[in-house]
């Protein structure tokens, strides 16, 4: 089996790093992933510039949104701007050539029903002018997220069905976060495509902490307390592209790129 192995590194030399790790793709974040501003490119000559050096390196990308972004929620205030933030990394994305950008499944609040989050996120696919998908993360913790467990993946996978969405969203599977939403890692990738019918990026990540917890503290694979082995059985199973967002820089990703490649 052929699976792209890589790693999230830093955008202002993606080739390089990707080199220093043995990574076959890497994930990137366009600018602070903390900020309502961007995107940005800190890299010399730009989005096409990069785009033809990765070509050339036979390099992968795929784009992280930011953690700010929540299209789910019923504030004008949050959801408006994810909306228009979104939308800003997908163009760029798009001029990356990247293969999707990553973003977290969101939330709404306790007082919320659950049922308008769903929506909310139908109307931003709806709206989406998309060249290339989203992909919607699973998340390890909050009571009233819309992809922490199967149950409400399922819920907003059928909100989504209802709209004209073709090629717009897939999922990105999170072995840290499945662990800390106590979803069990074993036979996890049949459990979520029964629900999705895709998986089209995987993030290979250990834990720090108990499953079940809701945490989301990344460890390296085999150091942390989530089943090593199930997660390279993950891995195996999806058949999709795979990024670690482990500790150690280049040193402690290159050796959990390493690890998995001499275990699928």
């Amino acid at each position: 089996m052929s699976v792209l192995i890589g790693s999230h590194v830093d955008e202002k030399d993606p080739i390089g790093e990707a080199a220093a790790r043995g990574a076959e793709i890497v994930q990137i974040s366009l600018g602070d992933p903390q900020s309502w501003k961007g995107p940005f490119l800190d890299y010399e000559g730009g989005p096409r510039a990069l785009r033809r050096a990765a070509a050339d390196a036979g390099l992968t990308l795929v784009v992280h949104a930011p953690f700010v972004i929540n299209v789910a929620s019923t504030n004008n205030r949050i959801r408006v701007p994810s909306r228009r933030l979104l939308q800003k990394h997908v163009d760029m994305a798009a001029e990356l050539g990247a293969i999707g950008v990553v973003v977290h499944g969101g939330h709404v609040t306790a007082k919320d029903d659950p049922e308008a989050g769903r929506a909310n996120w139908a109307k931003a696919v709806d709206g989406l002018d998309a060249e290339v998908p989203v992909l919607i993360e699973n998340t390890a913790g909050g009571r009233h997220a819309m992809a922490r467990s199967l149950e409400a993946i399922d819920r907003l996978w059928t909100a989504l069905g209802g709209v004209d969405s073709a090629g717009k969203f897939g999922l990105c599977l999170d072995t840290c976060h499945a662990h800390g939403a106590g979803l069990g890692l074993d036979g996890l990738v049949d459990r979520v495509r029964a629900i999705t019918g895709r998986i089209d990026l995987v993030h290979a990540n250990d834990s720090r902490d108990e499953a079940g917890t809701g945490a989301d503290r990344h460890a390296n694979l085999g150091q942390g307390r989530a089943d090593a082995g199930a997660i390279a059985r993950i891995v195996a199973a999806a058949g999709a592209p795979t990024v670690v967002e482990t500790p150690g820089g280049a040193q402690g990703q290159g050796a959990d790129i390493a690890w998995l490649r001499e275990r699928i």
